[in-house]
């Protein structure tokens, strides 16, 4: 069974990492980009497994890669928004990706889509550049 559930798994992240991306290219400034794709991903991990389930699923290598193209995607977005001046450019976008991951895995705990909008809210303000 725990085979099963780890092929249903891997492919249902191999499905999301390619939405995220189509998300990423809709019309907009890249700062708009950046918060549909964070918005995204926040509800699918505000929908991810129990905690017992979870713990099974997210162990293995495909979880491990599948978090590396994500945060190397978000980097490359964020650097896209740091170059256009509209995030900030005072930490690296490698470690501004990582915050993101971890703020918004958040969401799991969430009770509802209106508290998971707000936390993608409060993460999105925390990569514009900072007001002198």
């Amino acid at each position: 069974m725990e085979a099963i559930l780890g092929a249903w798994h891997e492919r249902q992240i191999a499905t999301h990492l390619e939405h995220l991306p189509e998300v990423g290219k809709q019309p907009g400034s890249v700062g708009q980009r950046l918060a549909a794709v964070l918005e995204t991903y926040a509800h699918l991990s505000a929908q991810s497994h129990g905690s017992d389930l979870g713990a099974v699923l997210h162990h293995g290598e495909h979880v491990t890669q599948a978090r590396h193209r994500l945060r190397d995607f978000l980097r490359d977005l964020i650097a896209e928004g740091v170059a256009t001046g509209e995030l900030r450019d005072d930490i690296p976008a490698e470690e501004l990706a990582t915050f993101c991951l971890h703020a918004l895995g958040g969401a799991r705990d969430m009770p509802s889509s209106q508290g998971v909008r707000r936390l993608v809210a409060v993460t999105v303000n925390g990569l514009r550049p900072p007001r002198d």
